[in-house]
């Protein structure tokens, strides 16, 4: 790949990290306006789960990415590229 993609792909994740992040730092001031809508009062449990998992999601996603383009960059390659795997 060429670097310059491998650059882009490197902000990419860092991007998701901060964004996961970013949700974990959100939910605590939008769970008590959420709270206060009658529709949800009775799901809230599943709502903090969702959010949660979003920003779990985010977090190891960019993570992923961020860890497998960095290899890349280095020039160890990723693990699925390694011919060290036996099929």
């Amino acid at each position: 790949m060429d670097k310059n993609k491998i650059h882009i792909q490197l902000v990419w994740g860092t991007l998701l990290v901060l964004a996961g992040i970013g949700v974990f730092f959100r939910i605590p001031q939008v769970m008590p306006k959420i709270k206060t809508i009658e529709y949800f009062s009775s799901v809230i449990w599943f709502i903090y789960i969702c959010f949660y998992l979003l920003g779990i999601l985010l977090i190891m996603g960019g993570g992923r990415k961020i860890w497998e383009n960095y290899r890349k960059l280095k020039g160890k390659g990723s693990y699925k590229d390694s011919s060290d795997n036996n099929p």
